[in-house]
């Protein structure tokens, strides 16, 4: 094709060039070159006007045009000189303030000024300023509004480059008519407040110290939570949006309810009052005690004093809290303490001796009290009994002893109440200890004891088969009389007193002698042997029989009631004794009426015959003054024949012969008795 002309090239933004040619006939598109140096761009467009673009700012290019169809491309035109204009200024846009905006940018290459105008979004209130700086304010703005921002820079001989728009609101004004309410109970405060201009966001701010609260929120209202008490808190409040944020209001003043009380002691000042005292808490105005006893009925003390007085009562315990009040209302709840009174003292105490060494105490049921402690304090020392029952048994006292006893209840939560009443019991007198029995006499006994009561009665008591014997003293000892003999006793002995009676001593035995045999029979066997027999003495065992002269000693120990005693000389006067012996030792001296063993029998007895039919006996007296029995047995008939004293022959006449015959010469008791142990003489008669 032809090679097209070029009409005119200009530039209306800063990266391109505009170029205006006539058609040329046959061509079907057209190359646009711009050169600048040694670089070039090209661009491909189907008819004019053609724009080159991707070129650089404030330029000079040297723009040529070529035709081309199916057949090629024409020539290039003649060139045309042409410029970019300058860059658009990059704007940096601020609102400082509620009715400021800020403009900024950075130096643009070739520009001898700026032309920057701002207007409200809605067209109103258009202000222009034209600068060499590169910086600008454009102030008195209403707040909270949106304007547009343009700006261009421009050359030495006054040609505009490209502009740049730019979207900017003004800050927010401070939120008006701030109210404040706090929820007491949950501890958090509402603010509400009128809204802004253009505000977005709204942030909260409650300070207190160190410690900041907020909350953020996009109407107009917002809710503070986790507020502390006894606190102050300054709340203010500030309006938000795209541009920044307006100042904060003016801080208003928010005080939150009281703290619970703390440091919380309870104590009883005096007899049957409580006092309870606690420090005081910030912002607390004035105090109110709430007591409620655990039967249901409940008090409360109003003070601007730190401690209350309340009548308390045994046996009670008491739920005692305390709150602190201030306009913003009550504080939340602090810990609630009980309080439990001592328990009350037993009522109906009756304490009863019930055996010597064991007293029996009950009482009525004390409000409050779980256990009772009952306690027997004596002067050797102190006897206690625990139980949740209304008696107890204080056994294994000390005998003979004033001891005071008292109740005392218990509770787990306040211990022992030891302001109760007591009372004095005595025991029993303590079992009197037999220290000796002593024999006054065969039938009398003296029992000795230790005395350890000086108010008390002693009775001694000897118990046998025999029955019992008694006998009385308040000193250490008595006697008992007309005990039988041969009989065992247990003796023991008890103390009397207006406290009551012992238990006995442990029991003595005693044992009196035995009784002396009733009968007692002296039987000569043979000249030297006599038998002694006797009754039965009560309580011997053995017995030792005694026959003594001057001439020596008989004596038999037998189990048996009868004894041989031998070695005895005729014709001897004996004293005779026995002694009865019983089982453990104890003897009774028996003396009885004299014995005499009968006379000797006579010696050298000799017979002569007297004819067929007599026979003369001769002996040798063993003593002229006694008489002799002279006795001849035999078959045919017994002879006797009797001489006067002190003769010592004796005829016997007129015996039948054929006959074998026993002569015996025997001396003749006082009694007339004829002894029958001395020796035998046979005689045969003649036939």
């Amino acid at each position: 094709p032809d090679i097209p002309v070029i009409d005119q090239a200009y530039s209306k933004l800063s990266n391109s060039i505009t170029v205006e040619w006539r058609a040329v006939p046959g061509a079907t598109s057209y190359l646009l070159t711009a050169q600048n140096g040694d670089s070039f761009t090209e661009t491909v467009v189907a008819n004019s006007p053609g724009t080159v673009t991707g070129l650089k700012p404030a330029t000079l290019y040297r723009i040529t045009i070529r035709s081309i169809n199916s057949g090629g491309k024409s020539q290039p035109s003649p060139f045309r000189k042409a410029k970019t204009v300058l860059a658009a200024p990059i704007l940096s846009v601020s609102s400082p303030s509620c009715d400021s905006i800020a403009v900024s940018w950075k130096a643009v290459y070739m520009a001898a000024g700026f032309s920057v105008s701002l207007m409200r979004s809605d067209g109103l209130g258009r202000m222009l300023k034209n600068t060499t700086n590169t910086s600008l304010i454009f102030t008195n703005l209403d707040p909270g509004t949106l304007y547009t921002i343009k700006a261009y820079a421009w050359t030495v001989s006054g040609i505009p480059g490209d502009d740049f728009t730019y979207n900017q609101r003004t800050s927010p004004n401070a939120p008006a008519d701030v109210q404040v309410a706090f929820n007491s109970g949950a501890l958090r405060a509402i603010v509400s407040w009128m809204p802004a201009e253009g505000a977005l966001t709204y942030s909260v701010t409650a300070s207190s110290g160190l410690l900041k609260l907020k909350c953020n929120t996009s109407s107009a209202s917002c809710m503070v939570p986790s507020l502390q008490c006894g606190s102050e808190y300054y709340v203010s409040v500030t309006a938000y949006n795209d541009a920044g944020s307006s100042k904060p209001t003016d801080a208003v003043s928010l005080k939150t309810i009281p703290c619970a009380p703390v440091n919380i002691s309870i104590e009883e000042d005096e007899s049957d009052h409580l006092l309870v005292s606690w420090s005081s808490v910030n912002f607390g105005h004035y105090y109110v005690v709430f007591v409620k006893s655990d039967d249901g009925l409940e008090v409360h003390c109003n003070t601007s004093h730190t401690q209350c007085h309340f009548q308390s009562d045994c046996g009670f315990t008491y739920f005692i809290s305390v709150f602190a009040y201030n306009k913003a209302g009550q504080s939340p709840l602090g810990d609630v303490f009980n309080y439990t009174t001592a328990p009350c003292c037993p009522g109906d105490f009756q304490a009863v001796l019930v055996s010597s060494d064991t007293v029996q105490v009950s009482w009525a049921p004390a409000r409050g009290a779980e256990v009772y402690e009952t306690r027997a304090v004596g002067w050797r020392g102190a006897v206690l009994c625990n139980d949740s029952a209304t008696a107890c048994t204080l056994s294994a006292l000390q005998c003979s002893t004033r001891y005071n006893i008292a109740v005392y209840s218990f509770s787990e939560a306040r211990g022992s109440n030891t302001s109760c009443a007591s009372k004095d019991v005595a025991t029993a007198p303590c079992s009197p200890e037999i220290k000796n029995i002593s024999k006054e006499a065969p039938s009398v006994i003296s029992v000795h004891w230790q005395s350890n009561n000086e108010e008390a009665t002693y009775i001694v008591t000897a118990r046998g088969e025999a029955g019992f014997w008694h006998c009385t003293s308040s000193g250490n000892s008595c006697t008992l009389i007309s005990l039988p003999c041969g009989s065992a006793f247990s003796v023991s002995a008890i103390a009397r007193s207006p406290a009551g009676q012992s238990l006995p001593s442990y029991s003595v035995p005693l044992e009196t002698a035995p009784c002396c045999p009733n009968d007692l029979i002296l039987t000569q066997v043979t000249q030297s042997v006599t038998n002694i027999s006797w009754s039965v003495g009560m309580g011997a065992q053995t017995y030792v029989t005694t026959l003594e002269s001057p001439k020596g000693q008989a004596k038999c120990h037998t189990l048996q009631n009868y004894c041989l005693l031998g070695c005895i000389t005729c014709g001897t006067n004996y004293t005779v004794s026995l002694k009865a012996i019983s089982e453990t030792g104890l003897t009774s001296t028996c003396t009885y009426q004299g014995y005499s063993s009968s006379a000797c029998c006579p010696s050298g007895v000799k017979l002569y015959r007297l004819g067929n039919n007599g026979i003369r006996v001769y002996w040798r007296p063993s003593d002229e003054m006694i008489s002799y029995n002279t006795d001849l047995h035999g078959s045919k008939g017994n002879f006797t024949c009797a001489p006067n004293s002190g003769l010592s022959h004796c005829d016997i006449t007129e015996i039948p012969c054929g006959d074998i015959y026993t002569v015996v010469v025997s001396p003749v008791t006082d009694k007339g008795l004829k002894l029958t142990f001395c020796p035998r003489k046979i005689y045969s008669g003649k036939t």
